[in-house]
């Protein structure tokens, strides 16, 4: 599961979102914490959605075990 939270300011008059958090929550099951933990550290540079924003929104993530 991904949560994401956004932190928005005002720059002249206009809403700009300026920082994004997603949080990951990962059922591993018989999963390996190590592999998840690799995949989450390399994922950025593979995701569209980061590679396209992250020049002018700061974009941080965690993984978290349930």
């Amino acid at each position: 599961m991904g949560e994401a939270t956004g932190e928005v300011e005002k720059e002249d008059g206009v809403l700009v979102i300026r920082r994004i958090h997603v949080r990951y929550t990962l059922a591993l099951g018989d999963g390996s914490p190590e592999v998840a933990e690799r995949a989450h550290t390399l994922h950025a540079q593979s995701c569209p959605v980061y590679r396209t924003i992250s020049g002018c929104v700061a974009i941080t993530t965690e993984l978290r075990f349930a």
